[in-house]
């Protein structure tokens, strides 16, 4: 890999980009909502309410107890930033086990790697270079329940770890790492009989990354919030025959985070424009207050804090909710098409894109790739990038009713 600064990798380890004079909400390890498998990339980043795969783990754990395949085990690689570098990447391994009709339980293993890095204290380019290797990832197990016929339920546990600091002779390299539960429901009626074609109807809800905030230094006040969100969804497939099927799908996600608070308010007790007498309050001063308040927010509180703190109000809480749609045709089952569209408005981070993608399985492997296009001025990290997923899919079958 080339030699890349450690500031220009860290403007890029946001998975939102910043416009300006916008608010981004921003977490630490965003890496977590980064869509790891093909299937749901071509289906512009959605899983909460769409049909049960191996990968439902990062979408909607309770998905699995309406698994058919009774074991599964999928990997999935995801190339990050191919413009900037080479080896910036996601990669993801996933197994479920069905302990019976009504349970399932399975376990993931997330890393995202920021490549080696050639770190040099002078210019000389005959100097020998320090190679460190950034990195994060995320292990977690969850546990599926069938509460009917019909819903499910799933707690899922996540252990995180951030080692991206870099070490000297006057810093301590240790990792952060910090803990999160996930709580989530699935509901997938039966087959129903309409005039022209049979269908089903899906819908799901996730609330993911709930833990507290994540810190290298063990300060609060330079600590970060973890991407807790509410994912809510939901679809409905059109069972046209015995071969093809169309499914539709729609998705809304709300980071569970406060908003950045907006510039501090400057005080000029005796009105001399000079914010230096005593009494005063300069610019500076006034927006380092409003960052020290906000850093102070606990995670719980913040989860209640998010859904009516941002500065513009009303309308500007209505576009911190990012919002997809998309489509899946699947003939027998063994060969699929798929399209989405996301959209993020362009004050809160501006990801919007379409999303293309395709499947294909023969007897228990299933290979899955997706492309996406931005449509957003800002670019997206993962514009232009090629996604691929492999799933192996074995032991029994559950019928399906």
């Amino acid at each position: 890999m080339k030699k890349i600064s450690l500031l220009l990798i860290c403007s890029f380890i946001l998975f939102k980009v910043q416009a300006q004079e916008s608010r981004p909400i921003t977490t630490g390890v965003p890496f977590l909502l980064v869509a790891a498998d093909a299937r749901a990339a071509g289906l512009a980043d959605q899983g909460v309410a769409t049909s049960a795969d191996a990968f439902s783990q990062q979408w909607n754990p309770a998905k699995y107890a309406f698994s058919v395949d009774k074991q599964g085990f999928s990997i999935s690689y995801t190339p990050y930033l191919t413009d900037l570098a080479n080896d910036i990447s996601l990669g993801q391994v996933t197994y479920y086990n069905k302990i019976n009709d009504r349970s399932a339980f399975a376990g993931t293993f997330r890393y995202f790697g920021f490549g080696d890095i050639e770190l040099r204290t002078t210019g000389d380019p005959n100097e020998a270079a320090r190679i460190v290797s950034p990195n994060e990832f995320a292990f977690d197990g969850s546990y599926s329940l069938k509460l009917s016929e019909k819903f499910s339920m799933a707690v899922a546990a996540r252990y995180i770890r951030s080692n991206l600091k870099i070490a000297s002779e006057d810093v301590d390299a240790s990792a952060a790492s910090t803990f999160a539960v996930d709580i989530a429901g699935f509901y997938q009626s039966e087959e129903i009989a309409y005039s022209d074609f049979n269908g089903r109807w899906r819908g799901g809800f996730n609330m993911q990354n709930l833990g507290q905030k994540i810190s290298y230094d063990n300060d609060d006040l330079s600590s970060n919030f973890l991407p807790a969100n509410l994912r809510l969804g939901g679809g409905f497939d059109f069972i046209l025959d015995d071969y093809n099927k169309v499914a539709l799908s729609v998705e809304f996600t709300k980071l569970l985070v406060p908003t950045p608070p907006g510039p501090g308010t400057p005080v000029d007790a005796n009105g001399d424009g000079d914010y230096t007498d005593v009494g005063d309050i300069s610019q500076e001063q006034a927006n380092a207050t409003n960052y020290k308040n906000y850093n102070e927010i606990g995670w719980v509180s913040g989860i209640f804090k998010s859904f009516g703190d941002a500065p513009g109000g009303f309308s500007e809480e209505l576009k911190e909710i990012t919002y997809s749609a998309a489509a899946e045709y699947m003939y027998q089952d063994a060969f699929a098409l798929r399209a989405g569209y996301f959209h993020e408005s362009p004050e809160k981070g501006a990801r919007q894109f379409f999303s293309l993608g395709a499947g294909f399985k023969y007897n228990i492997v299933k290979v899955d790739v997706s492309y996406l296009f931005s449509t957003s001025k800002v670019k997206n990290p993962l514009e232009n990038t090629l996604r691929f997923s492999l799933t192996f899919n074995f032991g029994d079958k559950y019928e399906v009713y």
